[in-house]
């Protein structure tokens, strides 16, 4: 549990760190290029979800972060024996959301400090927590997809603990007669 710990505040302190970094070398809205046609250092203020989508609805978002900042610690918990991907990639989900949670409830406005830009295509400035909540989210679809054993058993792990529950049933009911 240590370790998803010092996860999750590294996660957040590098989240903040580089936020702050941001907006003291940024004006608001300003761009630099880092990389021409590539990627852009883009200093903006997000009020809603990618592409600023449901923008003004700032409690939702609070939500639906708060849900996951107590929900995934549970999971962590609970299943804190599970093999090293599944606790990794829970750690970098709640460190990423508690990144834009802190934005979301003390920076002016409300909204997400966002700085990264790809200058190639049309995909939302993000910033750092985006980028631990997306490789955490894949982490885990990975895991539980194709590597789990633990949280969702295969299915002969289930009938033969069905049956032998059921076995244990009948023995006892047995025995009572």
């Amino acid at each position: 549990m240590t370790l998803w710990l010092i996860i999750i505040a590294a996660a957040v302190i590098l989240d903040q760190a580089t936020k702050f970094i941001a907006s003291s070398l940024l004006g608001l809205n300003e761009c630099v290029v880092a990389i021409p046609y590539l990627f852009n250092f883009h200093h903006i203020k997000n009020t809603g979800a990618a592409w600023g989508m449901f923008s003004d609805n700032r409690w939702v978002f609070l939500a639906i972060s708060l849900v996951a900042i107590i929900a995934l610690p549970i999971f962590l918990y609970k299943y804190r024996k599970a093999p090293f991907l599944f606790g990794f990639s829970l750690s970098l989900i709640i460190g990423g959301a508690v990144g834009n949670m802190i934005d979301r409830l003390f920076a002016e406005g409300g909204g997400v400090t966002d700085f990264i830009e790809f200058a190639f295509m049309d995909f939302p400035i993000f910033n750092v927590a985006d980028i631990f909540v997306c490789i955490g989210a894949v982490l885990l679809f990975i895991y539980l997809a194709f590597l789990d054993k633990v949280i969702f058993p295969p299915e002969k792990s289930k009938e033969k603990s069905t049956s032998a529950a059921g076995e244990e049933t009948q023995a006892e009911e047995e025995k009572d007669d």
